[in-house]
C-alpha cells in the first residue's frame, strides 16, 4: 500500500492511506541503508491490521527540511512581524531565498501591524513583494483568505522568533492549540521530552503543527546560484552582457539598470548584495575524519 508518513514518534511512523492511519515500524534494511523516514514522505508498507504494519520504502522526494523535520513541502508560510521585532526586509530576503533553494512557494504573513502608528511604509513593501509575485497578507482575514493556497499540499510555518507564528497556526485551526513555547499541547507536551511533528489537514491540505525553522543556513547555497533565487533579478539577469554575471561590478548588466530605474527595489538588491558577500566569505567546511587520513 502507498500512503503519507503524518507522524513519527518513538520509532513508530504513522502513515495515512485511503482516509485510514496505520501504526507502522520501518524494515532494518533502513537504517543499514542510513535511511530516516520524515514525517510527509511517500512511503509504500503493508500492514495485517491498524497498528501492526512495516514500512517498506521511500518513495523520492522533492525537497526536505531540518527544522521541521518534513519532506516534499509545497507551502512555506513566512511569518515576520512588523514591529517587537522590528520588520526586517533583509531577514524576509533570507527566508524567501531558503524557499526559493528548496522549490518551495512562498506565503507572506507580516504580523502585528496593529501595532503600528502608520501602516503606509508596511503596505508599500507589501506592494513590492506582490508586484514581485509573492502573495502578502497583512492580517489573519487575509491569510484566511488565501485558504486556497493550501489545497493538496504539505506547508510549514518559517520566521523569526517572536513574530507570532504558533498565533497564526492556532487562528487557522484552533484545535492545534499551540503553547507560547511553541509546542502543541494536544499532541503530549509533558509526556514528552522529544519535540516532533505531526500533519494535520486544513482547507484540504496538510499543515505542520510546530513553528518551522527560524535560523538562516545558507551553506548549500552558492554564490552563483543565489541571484537566481531573487525572481526579478533572476528575470533581468536574461539580458546582462555576461551569462555569468554576478551583478556586481560587470559593465552592462541589466539587473543594475533596472535598479537605477526603479524597476527592482533598492533594498531587495542590497540585500542580495549582503548574502553574497556573507556567501563569497564564508570558509569552507572540512570533514576533520577526512583531512587526518590525508
Amino acid at each position: 500500500m502507498q500512503g503519507i508518513i503524518i507522524k513519527s514518534l518513538s520509532g513508530f511512523y504513522y502513515i495515512e492511506c485511503q482516509g485510514e492511519v496505520y501504526q507502522t515500524r520501518a524494515r532494518g534494511n533502513f537504517r543499514q541503508k542510513k535511511l530516516t523516514p520524515l514525517v510527509g514522505d511517500t512511503v509504500i508498507f503493508e500492514s495485517t491490521n491498524m497498528t501492526d504494519g512495516y514500512l517498506l520504502q521511500l518513495l523520492p522526494r522533492k525537497n526536505a527540511l531540518i527544522r521541521p523535520p518534513v519532506a516534499n513541502v509545497d507551502l512555506g508560510i513566512v511569518v515576520v512581524s512588523a514591529v517587537e521585532p522590528d520588520f526586517s526586509s533583509n531577514l524576509l530576503d533570507r527566508f524567501l531565498v531558503i524557499l526559493e533553494a528548496k522549490n518551495i512557494q512562498p506565503l507572506i504573513y507580516i504580523s502585528k501591524i496593529d501595532l503600528l502608528k502608520s501602516r503606509e511604509e508596511i503596505k508599500a513593501i507589501q506592494r513590492v513583494y506582490q508586484q514581485i509575485g509573492y502573495p502578502v497578507c497583512l492580517n489573519l482575514e487575509e491569510l484566511a483568505e488565501q485558504k486556497g493556497y493550501f489545497k493538496n499540499k504539505i506547508s510549514v510555518f518559517i520566521g523569526q522568533t517572536g513574530a507570532g507564528k504558533s498565533t497564526v497556526i492556532n487562528a487557522l485551526d484552533s484545535t492545534l492549540k499551540l503553547a507560547t513555547g511553541e509546542i502543541s499541547k494536544h499532541l503530549g507536551r509533558g509526556r514528552h521530552t522529544t519535540r516532533h511533528v505531526e500533519l494535520h489537514k486544513i482547507y484540504d491540505g496538510l499543515i505542520a503543527d510546530t513553528p518551522g525553522f527560524s535560523s538562516i543556513d545558507l551553506r548549500e547555497i552558492s554564490a552563483a546560484e543565489l541571484s537566481n533565487l531573487f525572481i526579478e533579478l533572476a528575470e533581468a539577469g536574461r539580458y546582462c552582457k555576461f551569462r555569468a554575471c554576478m551583478h556586481t561590478h560587470e559593465p552592462e548588466c541589466a539587473v543594475k539598470k533596472a535598479v537605477a530605474k526603479g524597476e527592482i527595489a533598492q533594498f531587495r538588491y542590497d540585500n542580495y548584495l549582503q548574502l553574497l558577500g556573507e556567501i563569497e566569505q564564508r570558509k569552507p567546511i572540512y570533514n576533520k575524519r577526512t583531512e587526518r587520513k590525508k
